[in-house]
């Protein structure tokens, strides 16, 4: 019984992504490409592509998820970005390795980010503002309140790739190879100065066990990485705030940017997406008893 409701659950979330065609089309050539993936990582054994291949097959339904549960809409070509932006990091960054192999890869995922979570940012207000006496914010106030909430989901997720990589031994946080270092760790006195060493060309590690391991530079453990993610994080929700912000001022709608806006569903609209649900769920039934 729980089985046949969770399939009956998923089914609906995938009508609800049905009722927006585009939308519906990219998630469906996505899912059958995310699909092949995962066949090809159970036939070579690399399970943790599977996993990874599985948990976008999830991804893809949070946005109709969403919609569901909190009685939004959410723009077809926002939820196009956001079936391509899972794609791109979990398919394309981790599995076919991406991310090392295509330069810039997480910085463009990245500065991505901080762009859509800053459009997010923006329909907080809307959405969070259901009272019957509506409240009316300045743009540089809605401004300032999407980009502090897009900088906030960068240092979260930042936050989770230490974790991950602190508990767990991956290496989200990507490390890099530098040479020079400069640290009052290096200190022999104890008081606090400054050793800088430039120019280094090798460092050799030797493990307790006496097995040594020699690379070119000293390696940074993902200080690197971390602070270059959340600079272009910085840029992105930067970018959106300023658009947005210019947007609200001026009083323009049906330009790109609205097409980025969750916004809330009155009872009328719930309603008729509701019987739209209803009518490919019928429709589903018919094909069905034909065949």
């Amino acid at each position: 019984m729980p089985a046949i409701k969770a399939r009956a659950f998923v089914r609906r979330l995938k009508d609800r992504i049905a009722l927006n065609r585009r939308a519906f089309v990219l998630y469906s050539v996505l899912r059958a490409l995310v699909l092949v993936v995962l066949v090809r990582c159970v036939l070579t054994g690399r399970w943790e592509g599977v996993a990874l291949s599985a948990l976008s097959l999830v991804l893809f339904l949070v946005p109709a998820f969403v919609e569901d549960l909190a009685h939004v809409q959410i723009p077809g070509l926002f939820q196009a970005i956001i079936f391509s932006f899972i794609f791109a990091a979990e398919i394309l960054g981790e599995i076919d390795h991406y991310y090392v192999l295509v330069p810039g890869w997480d910085t463009v995922l990245h500065t991505m980010n901080g762009f859509l979570c800053a459009a997010i940012g923006f329909s907080l207000v809307d959405l969070l503002n259901r009272s019957s006496r509506p409240i009316s914010l300045s743009p540089l106030y809605v401004a300032i309140v999407a980009f502090c909430f897009s900088m906030t989901v960068g240092v979260l997720w930042e936050f989770i790739e230490f974790g991950f990589d602190t508990f767990f031994g991956l290496d989200m946080q990507k490390d890099s190879f530098v040479t020079a270092i400069s640290s009052v760790a290096l200190d022999p006195t104890n008081q606090g100065r400054r050793v800088a060493i430039d120019r280094i060309v090798r460092t050799t590690v030797t493990t307790a066990g006496g097995a040594t391991t020699t690379f070119s530079g000293y390696l940074d453990i993902g200080l690197i990485d971390t602070m270059k993610d959340l600079l272009v994080n910085f840029v992105g929700a930067l970018a959106f705030s300023i658009v947005g912000y210019l947007s609200l001022r001026r009083g323009e709608s049906g330009n790109w940017a609205t097409g980025l806006h969750v916004t809330p569903l009155s009872e009328d609209q719930y309603e008729k997406s509701e019987k739209c649900l209803d009518s490919i769920a019928a429709d589903r039934r018919r094909r069905r008893k034909r065949s």
